[in-house]
């Protein structure tokens, strides 16, 4: 049976869902059902469309990672969209448990490159030839004796941004043993959580701002 897609938004032009751990934004190498493939079948059935549906991809989240997922359901949406997220025009609010007790909120700001043979993203403190600049605000939610909760404001959108950063000030995300967290989760998740998206609808020009509940692993921290 395949899994329930749960859907934050829908109108003629986009869908938002809340990407749950394991879910695949793209297809990969695995062949596992990705999104858009889910969301074309939803719209198939609920519609009750006859031949090829629309569902362009926007943007993307790590497998591990949770939250708010904004799909084009027309090709209008897509290229409109991917305009703001170019021009940065749209503003993302992600929540993370993070291993250790961080003393003082502020601002990481970073240079990082892309591994391709590890899919990992390496830091550098100073700028370097094929490094691209990232720069994240955080605010302190809440603290445990080991783990803190934090509020990201996303800047910048590099690969592995957030997991990558806090890992390089040794407060990795908890269960992202790829970065040096003491365990992982039993499945596979991240304490990483996309918790709001807010941006401009492509057609209406009304500001939309959609938030995502957190999964249950972070219910023992807030």
């Amino acid at each position: 049976m395949a899994k329930r897609l749960h859907i934050l938004f829908e109108d003629n032009h986009l869908i938002a869902v809340n990407k749950a751990a394991g879910d695949l934004v793209q297809g990969d190498k695995t062949g596992d059902v990705p999104l858009p493939d889910r969301i074309k079948t939803y719209l198939k059935e609920k519609y009750n469309k006859p031949g090829n549906v629309f569902c362009g991809v926007i943007h993307r989240l790590d497998r591990p990672t949770t939250g708010v997922v904004l799909f084009a359901r027309t090709s209008k949406g897509l290229e409109r969209m991917n305009a703001a997220f170019k021009n940065r025009t749209t503003a993302k609010r992600y929540w993370a448990v993070v291993e250790g007790k961080l003393a003082t909120e502020g601002n990481l700001e970073h240079y990082l490159k892309k591994n391709p043979k590890t899919n990992k993203a390496i830091v550098f403190k100073r700028e370097e030839p094929g490094a691209k600049h990232a720069k994240l605000n955080y605010t302190i939610v809440k603290t445990a004796d080991r783990y803190t909760v934090v509020e990201i404001d996303l800047l910048t959108g590099r690969h592995h941004q957030i997991r990558a950063q806090f890992a390089a000030i040794g407060h990795p995300i908890k269960g992202d043993v790829k970065y040096g967290a003491r365990r992982g989760e039993k499945d596979k998740s991240i304490c990483l959580h996309a918790q709001r998206l807010s941006f401009e609808h492509p057609t209406t020009k009304e500001r939309m701002n959609i938030v995502a509940q957190p999964p249950a692993s972070f219910s023992p921290f807030l």
